[in-house]
């Protein structure tokens, strides 16, 4: 009973929507500016991607060359260390020049 009474006062209480007479469409809905606007958005947000994609992956490219020309420079550093432990005696940077030895004394 208690139940009952309780539903019927809180129904009685909320009152119910009830629509207004003078509804405008243009009030409750984007419209073509709307529409022009979310499309050019969704443009620059795009063309945003593209682009961050684009420069992360030139970092990483520029990362691995970087890593690639640090051993290459451990690599010849440790060849002229074991070069110079056995005792030969070359001048630095002629077996590394691709110029033919005549060339090489213009330096």
């Amino acid at each position: 009973m208690m139940h009952h009474l309780f539903t019927e006062v809180l129904l009685a209480v909320t009152p119910s929507p009830s629509p207004s007479p003078a509804f405008d469409e243009n009030q409750v809905t984007p419209g073509p500016w709307g529409f022009v606007i979310t499309f050019a958005i969704a443009g620059v947000v795009v063309f945003l991607v593209i682009d961050m994609v684009r420069r992360v992956r030139r970092v990483n490219y520029r990362a691995e060359i970087d890593e690639r020309l640090q051993a290459e420079v451990a690599e010849r550093a440790a060849a002229d260390r074991a070069g110079s432990d056995a005792g030969e005696a070359t001048p630095a940077g002629v077996e590394d020049d691709p110029r033919p030895p005549s060339d090489q004394s213009a330096r």
